[in-house]
């Protein structure tokens, strides 16, 4: 009996016992399931590899992984220090736009069209930011093919502010919308300098919706998404494998090159060259050019999508290039014309900015000063003597500055991309110059033929000039019925 007894289910022994034993029984059966699932489960990180996740946050590296071991981080999402100066550098380039370029420009054109420029670019960025939210960032950065993304981000759908990784690892998914938002904003806002005091407003706002879609939000995909034809860090098939660090192909060449075929269509300011259409504030532009040097820190320093070491390296290489570009392009001036204005510094520094952008992230300090002596060089002659050799009325030099510049900063990328800076160039360095060149190639050839195309359809439809009459007396009262002073 007792051998028999042996034998049986402990449940079975335990419910003959009585009620003290049925609810053991139960107990035990209850906590069976429970125990089965911890057994499951996969045990969460070791102190090791929870040690070893905070060593990655500190140097902006992915966490969860070491060797072939693969854990589940518990800080894994959005780290406060990084996604704070993310907040910082979007602020920041906004801050560009609003007031820096709306200064800058408002201080370079006459009295009478001061509040025309300023107003161009509040409706650019109120109109881009709609634009964005609706399906800009999907089209931008959605996966899509080589040349545009897709439609999985339709009104910010995904978009988060608690996830992590659609831009890099510790940033905010949401902040790094905002961040790329901010550069769409500006993008189309340096065009209005080309064509200042002589488009109607309502002819900038429709030019500038199309030309979103034509070729800023195809260049931000191509060049920075994933599987974008120009994206050599991210993409390992990409058929051009270009580096541009914070923008001088998606946000300089482009914005450059179709300010200048923008201006030809539209035809020359009354009385260009005849007239002398001197600035009418150069306060106004000085405070402007320091606004768009203390924004262009978020610019350039920002994409590095955290505050690490290749962000340092994109501050300290961006302060080289803009100081040693006023000083130079001021120089030139002075051994050309026999005096350094202050414009020169002014548009020394911006053109010292422009063309440090593409490499910023990728170039020693000791390249930067290169590139900063041939910012001041190069862009000056461009709109001191290619402007007036070739007869077009660039008003306020984006082309000699954004155009030129950002091709010329596009190629010394090639030349100076260092893996010591920034390892991502190790893998691409062989033939970066030839990669680089082809990259800027397809960038004037798109956004030229895209602005032609634009340009004369909004002429067709809603014209692009306003009467004669009105451009003569100036734009602030004709379309936005105010002045920018008191006479």
């Amino acid at each position: 009996m007792k051998l028999w007894l042996l034998g049986l289910p402990a449940a079975i022994l335990l419910a003959a016992a009585g009620p003290a034993g049925s609810a053991l029984a139960q107990e035990e059966t209850a906590a069976a399931p429970v125990a089965a699932a911890a057994e499951a489960a996969p045990a969460g990180p070791t102190l090791e590899q929870r040690l070893y996740d905070l060593e990655r946050y500190i140097k902006n590296e992915a966490p969860g992984k070491e060797g072939d071991t693969e854990w589940t981080s518990n800080i894994k999402g959005p780290g406060p220090g990084h996604s704070a100066w993310q907040m910082v550098s979007t602020a920041l380039v906004i801050f560009m736009t609003l007031p820096g370029l709306a200064l800058f420009y408002g201080g370079l054109v006459r009295r009478k069209n001061v509040l025309s420029v300023i107003a161009q670019c509040m409706g650019i960025a109120g109109l881009v930011t709609l634009l964005w939210w609706a399906v800009g960032y999907s089209l931008s950065f959605g996966a899509g093919g080589k040349f545009i993304g897709d439609l999985s981000h339709l009104f910010f759908k995904g978009v988060e502010p608690g996830a992590s990784g659609a831009g890099y690892y510790w940033i905010s998914d949401s902040m790094w919308a905002m961040f790329q938002l901010s550069f769409a904003i500006i993008t189309p806002a340096l065009i209005v300098g080309a064509i200042a005091e002589r488009m109607k407003f309502l002819s900038v706002l429709v030019f500038t919706a199309l030309w979103m879609f034509a070729v800023y939000f195809p260049f931000a995909h191509m060049v920075w998404a994933g599987t974008g034809l120009m994206c050599g860090p991210l993409n390992a098939d990409a058929g051009i494998k270009a580096i541009d660090f914070a923008g001088g192909t998606v946000v300089h060449m482009t914005s450059g090159w179709s300010a200048l075929v923008l201006c030809i269509i539209l035809g020359k300011r009354q009385g260009y060259p005849r007239e002398k259409m001197s600035p009418h504030s150069m306060v106004l532009c000085a405070i402007g050019t320091g606004m768009l040097w203390v924004g262009w820190y978020g610019f350039n320093a920002g994409s590095a999508l955290g505050a690490d070491a290749i962000a340092a390296n994109a501050f300290t290489t961006t302060t080289l290039a803009a100081a040693i570009g006023g000083f130079f392009w001021a120089l030139s001036e002075w051994v050309t014309r026999g005096t350094p204005s202050v414009l020169g510094f002014c548009s020394g520094i911006v053109a010292g900015l422009v063309v440090i952008t593409p490499g910023a992230g990728f170039v020693t300090a000791s390249s930067a000063v290169i590139m900063g002596i041939l910012a001041g060089i190069v862009p000056y002659f461009a709109c001191a003597y290619l402007k007036k050799k070739l007869g077009y009325d660039d008003a306020l030099d984006t082309f000699g500055i954004h155009g030129v510049g950002g091709t010329l900063g596009a190629i010394l990328t090639g030349i100076f991309a260092d893996e010591k800076v920034n390892a991502v160039v190790g893998g691409l360095k062989d033939g970066l110059v030839i990669e680089q060149i082809k990259a800027v190639v397809l960038t004037i050839v798109w956004s030229a033929v895209a602005t032609a195309v634009i340009a004369y359809a909004v002429k067709a439809v809603v014209g692009l000039r306003p009467d004669p009459e009105v451009e003569s007396a100036g734009l602030d009262q004709s379309e936005h019925g105010e002045s920018g002073y008191e006479h």
